[in-house]
């Protein structure tokens, strides 16, 4: 029996979910604007009540690790790294765009549109997208093709894309769909889409399978963008 927990702090959304093997996930979610350090430690003591099993008697404990929200992820990895490390758990990460495709493929708008090829872009503030590629899989999860990017809404590249999917289409319309010429059919398009910790349990599950999990001292964000905040140090060197 395979028992992965997974943490999702990335977005305006915090959420929980325990797996037990086969059996349908423990969840809690909820939408927060501030606080989710409050809910965390609470909802994984209530989803391992619920479940009747101890912490230690996980295999391992999954966090998405990013791209999002700065402090978001910062937290989320902070309370793996905590609960991993004082019960020795391997961890695994998962980046929140294959999180968001995992959950996709699931979808009924996603499924009816037969589509083979996708990309997954939400907003990523400032005015730009972390965006991704990725092609579908018989039996199995998505396959991001390439680095996960960041770039300008314009220059977002949907050519040979069957589907589109994530908060960037509300954020930015059209520009999101430069390199095309005119948006993609509404059929073939999610907006509403967002991270949840049901789509890194699912990236976690696979990963377990292949071997992927972790030392929690190999633990962090991923940061796409290179420098979200200069240390003391490095903007004295600018000032120079």
């Amino acid at each position: 029996m395979t028992r992965i927990l997974a943490i999702d702090t990335s977005s305006a959304w915090c959420s929980v979910a325990l797996s037990l093997d086969d059996a349908a996930p423990f969840v809690r979610r909820q939408r927060v604007s501030a606080g989710a350090s409050q809910l965390l430690l609470p909802w994984i003591d209530e989803l391992l009540v619920e479940s009747e099993i101890k912490m230690a008697s996980l295999d391992a404990i999954a966090v998405d690790v990013g791209p999002g929200a700065f402090t978001g992820v910062r937290l989320g990895v902070a309370v793996v790294q905590g609960l991993a490390t004082a019960i020795k758990l391997p961890v695994i990460s998962v980046a929140s765009l294959d999180a968001i495709a995992a959950q996709l493929i699931e979808a009924p708008s996603f499924r009816k549109s037969q589509a083979q090829s996708f990309v997954v872009a939400v907003d990523a503030r400032m005015g730009e997208v972390y965006w991704a590629k990725y092609i579908t899989q018989e039996e199995n999860l998505p396959a991001r093709i390439g680095d996960i990017q960041l770039s300008a809404p314009e220059s977002v590249d949907l050519l040979g894309t069957e589907f589109v999917a994530g908060s960037a289409i509300a954020e930015f319309g059209d520009r999101l769909f430069t390199s095309l010429g005119a948006p993609l059919p509404l059929e073939r398009m999610d907006a509403e889409i967002a991270v949840d910790a049901l789509g890194v349990l699912a990236c976690a599950k696979m990963q377990w399978t292949h071997g992927n999990q972790q030392d929690v001292h190999l633990l962090e964000p991923l940061y796409v963008r290179n420098k979200v905040a200069f240390t003391s140090a490095e903007r004295s060197q600018q000032n120079e």
